[in-house]
This record gives C-alpha cells, structure tokens and sequence, in this order.
C-alpha cells in the first residue's frame, strides 16, 4: 500500500502505477468523448448521477475492510474509487446518448444503471455482519437530515426567492452536505469515529464549545455544513439560470462532494462501528 499523501484526508493514496495509468486513461478518453458528444446537462441528468455519487463511496468501503479482491483492489482506494466511477457513469451516459432507443431517456439510464450497480454494491457491504450501533446511528443521521434540509432549504428560498432556480440539483447540495455533517459528527460524539479531512477535524476538535445533546461540541461542525451549501448554492443560481448546463455540472460537482462521504459515514458506521 503506498505512502499516505501529505496535507490530505486520511487513507489518501495513489494506486499503483498500472492501475493509475489505465485510471487516468480511461478519465481522458471518456472526457474527450463527452466533449466531443456535448450532451445536454439538465436537472434530470444531475439529479441522474446521485446513485453513482453514492455507488464510489460503497466501493470504497469495501476497499477499507478489504472485501474487494486482490486484483481490483486499489481501484477502490481513495480518490482512485471516485475517478473510476466517474468514467462508468460517463460511458454510461456516453452509450445512452448515442443509442437511439434511450437518448431520449438518458436520465433515466444514468439514474437505473448507477441504482443498480448500487444495490449488490451495498448489499456486499453488509453481507459481512453489521453493528447494531452503527446502524441506528446511521439511521438517526438520515432522520434528522430529512427534517433540517427541507427547513433550510425552505428558509433559503424565502430569504432568497432566486436560489429557487437551482431546484432539485440545489436540495441535492443541501441534503449531501447535511447529511455529511450530521453523520459525521453523530459519528465522532456518539461512535467514537475520527474525522480524516484536516480541516473538518480542526473544526471538530475545538475546544471551549457549549455541548449539545447528541452532537456534543460537533454542532459547529454541522452548523458549518449547513452555511456552506447554502452560499454555494446562492452563489451558483445565476450560473444555472443564465448557462444551465455549466450550473448545474458544477452544482454536480458540489453534491457530489457531500453525498459521496456522507454515504460512505453511514456504510461504515453500519459495519464497524
């Protein structure tokens, strides 16, 4: 296993040679031949990639309790596991536009593909045994996300009726990186869990914090979690209304970032807490 990179999240690294060649080739030709292609990007198509945004962080727990085998491990390590679903999803969405039967469906191929690639996935993961704590925490994380996004997400749109364009790619942010938040820091105050992003452990670990019920001194940590997504998503609402398809890419990229380590929390909480 290689070296830990430094000035990165934990459990970082770069696969070995061949697989990070076949890695980034693999990126570069699916990328030129979405360029190429230019296909539309809507809400629907963004909206299309959530279970693939969810399907790395699955792989990538079982990279981390080494279920994988041998041969294809280290395309699960981290962020190897995230560039090689990306280049699934693309082709995925490269064949889709290009054969004439689902092009005009590809949100919906994106969307049943990823879900299905998904669900064994997932199941996989918790074939090994599951820990009773880390699932009703991992449950609880949901629960309370649920709830505290559609009340943001509310109070944003009321405070600033034009956010409202960014739709349902705009409550994907919010409902990725609360879900982060909340999950995480249920998951150090409750499970004992580390954070390995340097600066969300900063902010976990101050001290001098009033303690709340359940989060401990973590509700910083979530407090942020919430602000964050939110001036993104009021930053970005005219990129979506005025170019649509760059918004909402970039706006992807957003989600993207929140879901998949949300994801990730619940998965492993469930299995080794």
């Amino acid at each position: 296993m290689p070296e830990r990179l430094p000035l990165v999240p934990d459990g970082t690294t770069l696969p070995p040679t061949p697989y990070l060649v076949v890695t980034l080739l693999g990126a570069v030709l699916v990328a030129v031949a979405l360029r190429r292609r230019s296909p539309a990007v809507t809400e629907a198509h963004v909206l299309g990639l959530a279970p693939w945004m969810a399907l790395g962080s699955a792989l990538h727990v079982l990279y981390v309790t080494d279920t994988l085998p041998a041969s294809v491990a280290p395309f699960g390590g981290s962020p190897t596991v995230y560039i090689t679903v990306a280049i699934l999803a693309g082709a995925t969405w490269l064949g889709a536009e290009y054969a004439e039967s689902t092009r005009d469906r590809v949100p919906a191929v994106l969307a049943g593909v990823g879900g299905l690639a998904l669900v064994p996935v997932a199941a996989l993961t918790l074939a090994g045994g599951v820990s009773s704590a880390g699932v009703w925490w991992s449950a609880v994380a949901v629960a309370l996300t649920l709830p505290v996004v559609a009340l943001c997400w509310w109070a944003l749109t009321a405070a600033i009726p034009a956010v409202a364009v960014t739709g349902g790619v705009g409550v994907l942010v919010l409902f990725g990186h609360a879900l982060d938040g909340i999950s995480t820091a249920l998951g150090v105050t409750q499970l004992g869990f580390g954070e390995r992003t340097p600066l969300s452990r900063v902010i976990l670990e101050l001290g001098g914090l009033p303690s709340v019920p359940l989060f401990g001194e973590g509700w910083l940590f979530v407090l942020v979690k919430l602000l964050v997504p939110a001036v993104v998503i009021w930053l970005f609402a005219p990129s979506v209304r005025e170019r649509p398809g760059e918004g909402y890419l970039l706006m992807g990229f957003v989600a993207a970032v929140g879901l998949g380590p949300a994801v990730h929390n619940l998965l492993l909480f469930s299995v080794v807490a």
